[in-house]
């Protein structure tokens, strides 16, 4: 029998119980999607030998509807939002080439991903992170390794609003202080929601 995960606001996981905002400012988990991240020297020969097109340091590039997040010259980050197929493959590619192609940085296993979205979300990352994150300063390919909220994170814009990926330890920490920043951003009382 295989294992599988156990992720944070999922009965056993460390967040669970913790309510996550809805409305105005809502949180979403997109922590159970797929995602492989590939650090170290080779990484990024080895993804453009498989056709990975890698866009610049601090840039958002695409790969058969996945996205590709590179963090650094050989630290790329690949989110399979609706393409777990497409990363499946890959990641079989990867695990049985037995040439240099770097290392699996467990970001799938040590990092959240949430996404901030709803009418007041602007105003809510205003109050969380300290860079400007507006529209015309930070666009759709952008990323930004920074804090917000606190935590050491990366953050990128999402059709929805803006997704950021930090420590998983993290998880109920980075819900509360959304909501805080949701009660400080809108009149409106904020909805709070179970996460199962």
């Amino acid at each position: 029998m295989a294992a599988s995960a156990v992720f944070p606001f999922m009965a056993g996981g460390a967040a669970h119980g913790t309510m996550l905002p809805v409305g105005a400012v809502t949180l979403s988990d997109l922590t159970p999607n797929p995602r492989f991240g590939l650090k170290g020297g080779g990484s990024a020969a080895w993804l453009a030998a498989q056709g990975v097109s890698l866009p610049a340091v601090n840039r958002i590039g695409a790969h058969h509807g996945m996205r590709v997040l590179r963090l650094g010259n050989e630290d790329i980050l690949l989110l399979a939002e609706g393409a777990g197929d497409a990363l499946a493959e890959l990641k079989a590619a990867w695990a049985n080439d037995t040439g240099p192609k770097g290392y699996s940085s467990w970001r799938e296993e040590g990092w959240a991903w949430m996404r901030l979205s709803g009418r007041h979300a602007p105003q809510a990352m205003e109050r969380l992170c300290a860079l400007d994150l507006r529209a015309d300063r930070f666009g759709v390919d952008d990323i930004a390794q920074t804090r917000v909220g606190h935590i050491e994170a990366v953050t990128f814009r999402s059709q929805a609003g803006f997704d950021v990926l930090f420590d998983v330890t993290a998880s109920a920490y980075f819900a509360r202080t959304i909501a805080a920043a949701a009660r400080h951003c809108t009149d409106l009382p904020i909805d709070m929601e179970g996460h199962t």
